[in-house]
């Protein structure tokens, strides 16, 4: 898609909006550039600043490589588009994403993905195992929902909204990974930490050996840290996000526009 093809003023909103767009729109072309992408499906979503609890999502029908900021879609918790625009959205995105965008005002940021060892994992009876560092920071801050079929079903999100709690991780059963923020950068980097660690415990496995056993004190203290507001989540916004941007800057720029 060609920049003629945005329909949104950049310059006609609050720079609070602005931001949250710009923000999202470098989410997409990073999970892109990490490999994450369903070709146009899965979606990820951002809170617009204010009360109406309205969310940007992606235009369904588009790769995750050529999403801007002002191509992205501003919904409402029923669906319904504010504003003008010519595209649509994916129903099954809208369904997951305004279940969490409507009980949890700290999920300003929800990411939702399909990929290969994420799926593989959420596959598995014993989901997510600490058998390393990356899983067992995030291991107490992790939930778990089970399948119901292609999420078309609005009487799914109380079930949605039960499973997820106060926690800010979760494996949809046979379906992929999620992961919500209180800003963009915070989803993000909760996202790298679950889809890492299930990548490495694919590889763990398939290895075929015997696991090396982490002492249950240590699980316990990296899960403190790991669940710690102070820690990682600091770390996303201050160091990891502005080198993500830099990094995106030097290999798919235009995602501001």
């Amino acid at each position: 898609m060609s920049k003629a093809s945005n329909v949104v003023s950049l310059d006609a909103m609050s720079e609070a909006e602005r931001q949250v767009r710009i923000d999202l729109a470098a989410a997409y072309r990073l999970v892109a550039l990490f490999g994450w992408d369903d070709m146009i499906f899965t979606h990820l979503s951002a809170r617009v600043p204010g009360p109406e609890k309205h969310f940007l999502i992606n235009p369904y029908g588009w790769f995750f490589d050529e999403i801007t900021a002002s191509s992205l879609v501003k919904i409402d918790l029923d669906g319904n588009p504010v504003g003008e625009t010519p595209y649509k959205v994916n129903p099954a995105g809208f369904t997951i994403h305004s279940a969490i965008h409507e009980v949890r005002e700290d999920a300003h940021c929800v990411m939702h993905l399909h990929t290969v060892d994420g799926t593989a994992v959420a596959s598995t009876a014993h989901g997510l195992l600490p058998l390393n560092q990356t899983a067992q920071l995030i291991s107490s801050d992790l939930a778990y929902h089970d399948y119901e079929g292609v999420a078309l079903d609005l009487d799914e999100r109380p079930r949605l909204q039960r499973d997820l709690g106060d926690r800010n991780l979760m494996l949809l059963r046979n379906h992929g990974t999620l992961t919500v923020g209180r800003t963009v950068a915070q989803a993000f980097m909760r996202m790298y930490y679950l889809e890492r660690a299930c990548s490495m415990q694919v590889r763990t496995l398939a290895m075929g050996g015997e696991i090396y056993p982490t002492e249950d004190d240590v699980i316990a203290r990296n899960a403190e840290i790991g669940s710690s507001d102070s820690g990682l989540m600091k770390v996303a916004d201050r160091l990891a996000w502005p080198a993500l941007l830099r990094k995106l800057d030097r290999v798919n720029p235009g995602y501001r526009d």
